[in-house]
């Protein structure tokens, strides 16, 4: 079987957080990965909150950009070949929607289908405090293969900006999918004391 081509979907949700999704489609394009973007209309709504990233700029770092309405797109099919998908941020409503199955977005629906087809799907769950309504999605979510990283930051790499977080998180998103990314801090086991 011929090994499935450099394609990762980014679905972009209404959580706050839109620096993590932007970082990621910047570190993608770097590596020359083909990359599918998705954003809720809630994600716009955030994005207008968070930066002075216009629409267009944001889909400028992407190859192809799809409606989230338009369920017959490309990404809604399993032969459709992807290395997988990330959602950056992950809203509440779309982690339920993604662990219930239910499909009535494109964002929704491109997960389901890398789940079936088992491939990666990492969400990068953007809420706090959680009610048990949310620990039993992401429980299901993990349970259909699929990987819960909330965005927390990493303080060992002794970060200076929060642009230095949001980046060494997204390092980390890419490397569960073998996508090797430059970036300092990575952890070092420490030296024996004398």
């Amino acid at each position: 079987m011929v090994a499935a081509p450099k394609r990762i979907i980014v679905g972009v949700t209404g959580a706050s957080g839109f620096d993590y999704a932007v970082c990621l489609l910047r570190m993608l394009h770097e590596q020359e990965v083909e990359i599918h973007l998705v954003v809720s209309r809630a994600a716009m709504t955030a994005m207008a909150h968070e930066t002075d990233m216009t629409f267009g700029q944001m889909k400028a770092l992407a190859d192809h950009c799809h409606d989230n309405r338009d369920i017959a797109a490309p990404i809604a099919s399993g032969s459709f070949r992807t290395m997988g998908m990330i959602v950056a941020p992950c809203s509440a409503k779309s982690l339920a929607e993604i662990a219930m199955g239910t499909g009535g977005t494109l964002v929704a629906r491109a997960a389901d289908v890398v789940l079936k087809e088992r491939r990666r799907l990492v969400v990068l769950f953007r809420e706090t405090p959680l009610h048990l309504g949310h620990c039993h999605n992401m429980l299901r979510l993990t349970e259909m293969g699929g990987i819960v990283m909330p965005p927390v930051p990493a303080f060992y790499p002794k970060p200076k900006t929060i642009e230095e977080m949001v980046a060494y998180t997204g390092a980390r998103v890419l490397d569960l999918f073998d996508i090797d990314v430059e970036i300092e801090g990575r952890w070092k086991a420490y030296q024996a004391r004398e």
